[in-house]
């Protein structure tokens, strides 16, 4: 056990260093006046004018338009697949309702994956739209980051910024070099990245065995550097080509950390006040560690109905106790629950086992993390929804003190908190209202592989990751059926626009406010109290939303283990 909190505490400093080294260099990137030759080439291609200062109306438009463009490529690539020359697998074409759904879900920076990748794409749709999707989506997020923070930062101004600008920067500066650095890596360690479709290797047996081969490297370090999730296979980072070793492993969880982690330090920066930065910075890890010592605890007790059939002493004396079913041997329960910690509360949806093997309490901590959707976040949209719940946050303690409230010196009034409301509801909205719907259709049951409150579990996981752009899956419910590929794929677009879209008009609304002096009455956002408050208001907004769907799955289901039933 000592051995695996040294490792938590390695990683988590690792992770925090890190947060100034890149913070710094995208503070640069988004300030920065100079562009280089290539980006201007690109500018010239596209035909936009870099010059153009965009009010939080056209950088929206702008943003949801491209976005729309890109998702139609890739939906008619996907349905076009079979006629698409350089497959030699021969693979089909995706279904009218999975191609929608692997479009939305890759535009939306959630990659959710109702298909198995080696069978179902080809090395061309896993680059042309996978890998390319998974790159603008999460440069999207990152870009809307960036405008959001300049426009919090400016004082009576009509903009926020160019989204071309922030966005072609965001690609070229930070995804492009970072996964190049990264892809190298991962090829050194032993996955795959060519454009040869499978292979005939020689078992130890004497017996011959097709391996699927493709771009492995490349789809991995975006699929982690920029939150997306998904797996160039079936069985994810579970799958030794895509996580050879324990320390890509290790690289993968540091990965999805760099950038929402980083984007903190940025925040505080462009607005000149670093200590908010850290204060952001604060509450994500101290909800984050709390969330880790749930999953890891709940892993190492294990299921104490195992002890009455022998397995558990038998596990004991083998692997030194605890629930491994589900997990990779090589990887233990301290980097399994590190991981299935991280991804969810990035956002990523990566997974290096299976989450419906985890514990009830284990399995808890995955969809309460996506539930609350502000432990680090995903690329550029965690920090967003972290701003959101601060500015709920100053908004109810300036009621209770009855004073109107203010937030980086501007007062907060009515029409922001529109807005504000409006990203807060979206969310559960679309969990809790899809969910509830699928529990209704009778078809629903054919698609669950558990009963009882397992089997819910499956069904809210899957709404919760899908609104929560997560992307990873309970496993157990085959989800890749029209009713599924619709409402997941209408979830996804949901929670990414319905959430994003309001914040940048907070923005654009703060941007044109004047600034106020801090008065005797002024609750400063920078201080431990602040953080505090921050993250208790955020537990106790997400347990009344959605305390009563988790008590219906692993909180009863706990409760059943503890007591002795099966189900």
């Amino acid at each position: 056990m000592t051995e695996d909190i040294t490792q938590f505490v390695i990683i988590l400093a690792i992770m925090t260093g890190l947060v100034v080294v890149l913070g710094k260099w995208m503070t640069h990137m988004f300030t920065s006046p100079a562009d280089n030759i290539v980006e201007r080439g690109t500018y010239r291609i596209l035909g936009v004018d870099p010059a153009e200062k965009m009010s939080w109306k056209r950088y929206g438009m702008v943003l949801l338009l491209s976005n729309a463009a890109m998702m139609l490529l890739g939906y008619l690539v996907l349905r076009l697949q079979q006629y698409l020359p350089g497959d030699t697998l021969g693979r089909a074409s995706q279904t009218p309702d999975l191609a929608f759904n692997t479009a939305a879900s890759f535009i939306t920076n959630t990659n959710w994956q109702s298909y198995s990748g080696e069978s179902s794409l080809s090395n061309f749709s896993q680059m042309a739209v996978i890998t390319f999707l998974m790159t603008v989506s999460a440069a999207t997020g990152v870009a809307a980051a960036g405008g959001f923070i300049r426009g919090l930062s400016r004082k009576t101004s009509a903009d926020i910024g160019n989204y071309w600008v922030d966005f072609t920067r965001v690609v070229y500066r930070l995804f492009l070099p970072l996964c190049f650095v990264m892809a190298l890596v991962y090829v050194w360690q032993g996955m795959p990245q060519t454009l040869m479709s499978d292979t005939i290797v020689t078992t130890l047996e004497g017996m011959k065995q097709q391996l699927i081969i493709g771009p492995v490297a490349s789809l991995e370090s975006i699929k982690h550097i920029g939150t997306n999730g998904g797996g160039f296979f079936g069985m994810n980072a579970a799958h030794p080509f895509e996580n050879p070793t324990p320390l890509t492993n290790t690289l993968h969880i540091l990965s999805m950390l760099l950038i929402p982690s980083a984007l903190t330090y940025t925040f505080g920066a462009m607005i000149l006040r670093r200590k908010q930065g850290w204060a952001f910075f604060a509450a994500f890890l101290i909800m984050f560690v709390a969330f880790l010592a749930l999953i890891y605890s709940a892993e190492r007790a294990g299921n104490p109905l195992l002890a009455t059939l022998g397995a558990d002493q038998a596990q004991t004396e083998i692997l030194g106790g605890g629930n491994m079913e589900g997990k990779e041997l090589r990887f233990g329960i301290a980097q399994t629950s590190l991981f299935a910690t991280t991804t969810t509360a990035a956002t990523t949806g990566s997974v290096d086992a299976m989450h419906s093997s985890l514990t009830p309490l284990g399995g808890l901590v995955p969809i309460a993390q996506m539930m609350l959707n502000n432990v680090f976040g995903g690329d550029g949209v965690g920090l967003i929804n972290l701003v959101t719940y601060a500015i709920l946050t100053v908004f109810l303690v300036g009621m209770m003190i009855g004073r109107t409230p203010e937030f980086l010196g501007k007062k907060v009034e009515a029409r922001e908190m529109k807005y504000v409301m409006l990203a807060v509801l979206a969310h559960p909205f679309s969990i809790l209202g899809f969910t509830a719907l699928a529990c209704l259709m009778p078809s629903t049951l054919d698609s669950l592989a558990n009963t009882g409150p397992h089997g819910f579990s499956e069904v809210l996981y899957a709404y919760t990751s899908g609104t929560a752009n997560n992307g990873s899956a309970f496993a157990g419910l085959n989800a890749n059926t029209p009713f599924f590929n619709t409402t997941i794929g209408l979830a996804m677009l949901v929670g990414r626009y319905l959430t994003l879209l309001p914040m940048l008009a907070v923005a654009g609304v703060m941007a044109a406010k004047k600034t106020v002096p801090a008065g005797p009455g002024t609750l400063s956002t920078a201080t431990p109290l602040f953080t505090g408050l921050l993250v208790f208001v955020i537990i106790v907004v997400g347990g009344l939303t959605f305390l009563p769907a988790l008590a219906l799955g692993p909180i009863v289901e706990h409760l059943l283990m503890l007591a002795g039933t099966t189900f």
